[in-house]
């Protein structure tokens, strides 16, 4: 998988993202509007979260810090 295709889904999915309240805490969640096999190995790299059945993922703690990294990278600006 072209690492670039990876890095600018993970991007989109949190800039398509809404925080959501689960319990005590909050999450990032957006919907599954992207190719499984992308999402597959996002999920493999501990970036996101979510059942296969599920119509949404999570974005990790592990996943909003790459975004970070993934938004001076591409859009020159820290979120």
């Amino acid at each position: 998988m072209d690492e670039t295709i990876k890095e600018l889904t993970l991007l989109l999915i949190y800039l398509a993202s809404w925080q959501e309240d689960v319990g005590l805490t909050k999450v990032q969640r957006s919907w599954k509007g992207y190719p499984f096999e992308v999402l597959d190995e996002l999920n493999e790299e501990g970036y996101i979260s979510g059942s296969k059945h599920a119509k949404s993922v999570c974005l990790t703690e592990e996943g909003l810090s790459k975004v970070k990294e993934l938004m001076k990278k591409y859009i020159g600006k820290e979120e």
